[in-house]
């Protein structure tokens, strides 16, 4: 969602931090085409008028135009600022009132809102282990009680039972007293939405807002709508009283204005993202975190805490024993290929590793495709027990059977167990000297951490032909890399697999 911004910025600030000092006239013309970035983003302009003055005011001042590194100076208050605009803290959703504690959710007709219902239901049952009840109250789209009874059925959420021809209101009062009766800690209530604001629906959301009085109202906003979200914001918080946003589809190509707007023109921070279609596609807001990835600073925590989340505890001491002993086989690479894809795959990945932004156009022409996780998947589902347990049993027929029960081809499978072999010898390494082992046996890949990202795109194709021409993966991510042997602390003690240097193009 942010990308488009953060090329404008990333633009911007090269050319700051390329100069050994900046007058007022530089950091002048560099806040014009912040202002300009900002409102080519769907900002709101009174928005970026605000956000550009709040940056100007430090960054004219004394200690930026004679400091040793002014252009990182003007980075660091450009990220301060962003974090102000977003809200300083991360804010999450609250259930501290009794039990029933109502969730009511607000929005537009097709912005998301039954199944941010159910994300969010799902959430609550999972990680703060409390009782939820669902209730959809939109009586006027078609078959939108049936889809949240649907949704609550395929995640194990109880649903309040549909009554054909009950309004609304009712609806609501029979949830809270179905909430209360069944011992319910949450009960989430799906109001209806139409096509855009109009007066009959805010006064039904009205009536039910005082009849259940929510403890969270929470608006649910499509970022792809861009301006017209913050319209929609602004008129839901002055008329009901908003507690918080959720913002979906923010994995698209939405523009990110809606995102710096909303906080600002409403006063209510944004809660969570929506990251997708599936249940478990829904991210905390952080302020801090957007903020670092509009600038390219990446967002590693977020990628730790996603891995912790799929990461099965049982499976990853099970790996950890057979890693002392200095063993990997094919399963155990199948579990690594499985664990990368519920991470949202190698973009998902590098999009939150430091220093992507800069060349994610040289990786997009590198034609990474996630499909080739599928492929390797399927190849190693085709081999027996005995095969996957010791690939040296692979010969030239096997390789055949192998390849035609997977629907690959034969140096599909030489280049997947060479791989393997790679990944092999590291857990060989760390079997026996421990992550010392590991680093040392890398001739260097890592070369003491991840280098610094060259601003200059030619630079950076030209880094990447090093690693393995155009289809190579960055330093640090390669397969002669730590990323061959997976990233430690990411996806069990194996860590994410690498991808083959100059094997990610699509088949």
């Amino acid at each position: 969602m942010f990308e488009n911004l953060q090329d404008r910025l990333s633009g911007v600030f090269d050319k700051l931090t390329g100069r050994g000092a900046l007058s007022e006239k530089d950091v002048d013309e560099a806040l014009r085409e912040v202002r300009r970035a900002l409102l080519e983003a769907d900002v709101a302009l009174p928005v970026a008028r605000a956000f550009v003055e709040k940056v100007r005011t430090r960054a004219v001042g004394h200690e930026v135009l004679k400091s040793v590194t002014p252009g990182q100076q003007v980075v660091k208050i450009v990220h301060d600022a962003l974090v102000d605009t977003l809200g300083a803290e991360a804010a999450e959703i609250s259930l501290n009132a009794p039990a029933p504690v109502a969730i009511m959710m607000v929005g537009l007709q097709g912005s998301g809102k039954t199944t941010s219902t159910a994300k969010i239901a799902k959430r609550l049952m999972t990680r703060e282990k409390r009782k939820v009840l669902m209730a959809s109250l939109d009586t006027r789209r078609p078959a939108a009680q049936e889809q949240l009874k649907v949704l609550g059925e395929q995640n194990d959420i109880p649903t309040l039972a549909i009554v054909e021809g009950q309004e609304p209101v009712a609806i609501a009062r029979r949830a809270m007293e179905a909430g209360r009766l069944g011992g319910y800690d949450v009960v989430m209530l799906d109001s209806a939405g139409r096509l855009h604001v109009d007066e009959a629906l805010m006064a039904e959301i009205t009536q039910v807002r005082d009849l259940a009085g929510p403890h969270e109202t929470l608006l649910v906003a499509d970022s792809l709508t861009g301006q017209d979200a913050v319209n929609v914001a602004e008129q839901f918080q002055s008329r009901i009283g908003l507690t918080g946003i959720v913002l979906t589809r923010t994995d698209g190509d939405g523009r990110g204005g809606a995102a710096l707007s909303m906080r600002h023109v409403t006063g209510v921070p944004i809660k969570l993202l929506g990251t997708g279609e599936k249940i478990d596609e829904l991210e905390d807001f952080d302020p801090r975190r957007i903020a670092g990835r509009i600038l390219g600073q990446g967002d590693v925590v977020s990628l730790v805490e996603k891995a912790a989340q799929t990461i099965d505890a049982e499976k990853a001491e099970r790996m950890a024993r057979k890693m002392k002993k200095g063993q990997f086989d094919l399963d155990d690479l199948a579990e690594q290929l499985q664990q990368m894809g519920k991470m949202g795959g190698m973009a998902g990945v590098l999009g939150m590793l430091p220093g992507m932004g800069k060349i994610k156009k040289q990786l997009g022409q590198a034609q990474l495709d996630d499909s080739i996780f599928k492929r390797q998947a399927a190849i190693i589902s085709s081999m027996t027990k005995q095969e996957r347990r010791n690939p040296k049993v692979l010969n030239a027929s096997r390789k055949k059977r192998v390849a035609a029960g997977s629907g690959t081809s034969v140096p599909e499978i030489n280049r997947l167990l060479k791989m393997h072999r790679q990944m092999a010898d590291m857990m060989k390494q760390m079997g026996k000297k421990g992550m010392k082992g590991l680093f040392g046996g890398m001739g260097g890949g890592m070369g003491g951490g991840m280098p610094e990202v060259p601003s200059d795109p030619k630079e950076a194709e030209r880094l990447l032909q090093q690693m393995g021409g155009s289809g190579g993966l960055p330093p640090g991510l390669g397969s002669n890399s730590i990323a061959g042997g997976g990233l430690p602390g990411l996806g069990g003690p194996g860590g994410l697999p690498g991808l083959p240097s100059g094997r990610g193009k699509k088949k």
